[in-house]
């Protein structure tokens, strides 16, 4: 059985403590799984003059964005390289500016999976169409639309495990 894992509430508390309260204009939000924890913090709207158009505020957004990301860059590295000795977990970062947001240094993870003919050939029918360049990228593809289309359910899924997790803890060892 793999070790206790952190709530993402603890998770959250961890990091708020630790990162500038200038960094963002409200606490960042923790998201992770068991392979990594994503801070990402929202960073103020630039103010543009009137006729500015969306293309110049989307610039500007971008901007404001890098601009954060190189100015903090060795202040994220101490703060992930605790949370890495602590956690077990990759720390990725990311912003949001507006209606602009980005993630940092994300981790891709391969997953291995078994797939029945059926199965590969949805992935093979993505694939031959140029909707994916691989079963790879075409199962990825498939995941995110899941994730799109079933939010719903997915959070409920999720609320409904951290449930189960309290109820272990509280059963027999």
């Amino acid at each position: 059985m793999p070790p206790p894992r952190e709530s993402p509430h603890d998770l959250e508390r961890w990091f708020r403590q630790r990162v500038p309260s200038e960094w963002f204009s409200v606490p960042p939000y923790v998201r992770a799984d068991r392979d990594e924890i994503l801070v990402i913090g929202e960073l103020p709207k630039p103010i543009l003059p009137a006729p500015a158009g969306d293309h110049e505020g989307a610039l500007a957004e971008a901007a404001r964005i890098e601009d954060f990301r190189a100015k903090t860059r060795d202040g994220r590295v101490l703060i992930a390289a605790e949370a890495e000795h602590l956690f077990g977990r990759s720390v990725s970062w990311g912003a949001i500016c507006g209606d602009t947001s980005e993630v940092f240094t994300t981790l891709s993870v391969p997953v291995m999976t078994r797939l029945r003919m059926g199965e590969r050939g949805v992935l093979d029918t993505l694939v031959d169409a140029g909707v994916a360049r691989s079963r790879s990228d075409a199962l990825a593809w498939c995941v995110r639309l899941v994730a799109r289309h079933e939010q719903d359910w997915i959070t409920e899924l999720q609320q409904a495990l951290v449930h189960v997790k309290q109820v272990r803890s509280k059963g027999p060892n």
